[in-house]
């Protein structure tokens, strides 16, 4: 009997434990991926604390997947796939096809979307089964430890800017410049926009200029972000990726006329934007969630083409539990990915 490894909780907040499980084989319409490496997702901790619905236990998270496929399940060939292909697997772990959303092709919105980690066993695990609608193929040129946070970070970063109201030119502020908010950076400094990286502290100014940003606004500064920004002439589109709703909401009133402000940093506490905020000068608040599969490998070639990683600090699988226990604590400051190897 052929048996893999896997990290898997086995309670809500429980800590990890390295498990052996009998090796799955793939159904129809489904891949087995031997898995390279995954990243932690802050994200995750919605899942192993069960804040999200539906979460089953044991778990087994991560929906930051990147590795090869090691066997096709029935019909799968005739959709291009083969073993041994490079594929990441982000967010966006599959679709129903048949909810309002997916009928109008917007799949990543998915009413019954299929979260890995979530939907089906994640990427904290030698191996992952997963539906071939969920897979992106890797480029040569990226390592498994790059593509692994691309498929999360990287296309949600990508796609709020490259979806967003703002062309080459524009001023686009990013909020935050960690594990999401450093790769938007380098994203709106290389997609041709006045780039802007809004963080906390001072001594942040060298590394967003590092990063490529044209200027920095320290949010701690006696100068408010929403003034920093009107000095700039005001931001056609603001990136929040810092998960902090206060932060957020500082930067409103630094958006121009009919500027856009793209959430994609996670928080459950409320906006504090008020209407007549919004409606004096036709300003938008709009959340934007990941992408698809096709968007991740639009991600990947972005990236290639332009030399983007991601900053990461890599562990092995066996060291689970301490990584995860990193990222949450802040002391990683970007993407924390496991690798099987």
């Amino acid at each position: 009997m052929s048996t893999y490894r896997a990290a898997q909780v086995a309670a809500a907040g429980g800590p990890f434990e390295i498990v052996e499980r009998e090796t799955p084989k793939p159904g129809p319409g489904h891949v087995r991926i031997a898995v390279d490496a995954c990243g932690i997702c802050h994200s995750d901790a919605g899942f192993v604390d069960a804040v999200f619905p539906g979460v089953r236990f044991p778990l087994v998270p991560g929906h930051e997947v990147a590795g090869r496929i090691e066997e096709l399940g029935e019909g799968t060939e005739s959709r291009g796939w083969q073993v041994g292909d490079r594929v990441a697997v982000g967010w966006f772990g599959g679709s129903c096809g048949y909810c309002t959303a997916c009928r109008q092709g917007d799949f990543v919105v998915c009413e019954n979307l299929k979260v890995p980690g979530w939907a089906y066993d994640g990427g904290y695990a030698d191996v992952v089964i997963a539906p071939v609608d969920a897979l992106a193929r890797i480029p040569d040129a990226l390592a498994a430890t790059d593509a692994a946070p691309l498929a999360c970070a990287g296309v949600t970063t990508y796609n709020g800017l490259r979806r967003s109201s703002a062309r080459p030119g524009d001023l686009v502020a990013v909020l935050g410049i960690g594990g999401l908010g450093h790769l938007g950076v380098r994203y709106a400094a290389a997609m041709g926009f006045e780039t802007v990286a809004i963080a906390r502290g001072s001594d942040k100014a060298d590394f967003a200029k590092q990063l490529g940003a044209h200027h920095y606004i320290d949010s701690t500064a006696d100068t408010s972000v929403a003034d920093a920004l009107r000095s700039l002439g005001g931001a056609t589109v603001v990136l929040a990726t810092a998960a902090n709703s206060d932060a957020i909401t500082a930067t409103v009133d630094g958006l121009s006329h009919r500027g856009e402000l793209v959430v994609i940093g996670a928080d459950a506490e409320p906006l504090g934007v008020s209407p007549v905020q919004l409606l004096l000068h036709g300003k938008i608040v709009r959340g934007h969630p990941s992408g698809t599969a096709l968007d991740v490998e639009d991600t990947m070639a972005f990236s290639t083409l332009h030399g983007i990683r991601p900053m990461t600090e890599i562990m092995p699988l066996e060291q689970t539990d301490e990584a995860y226990r990193k990222m949450l604590s802040g002391a990683a400051r970007f993407r924390m990915v496991l690798t099987t190897g």
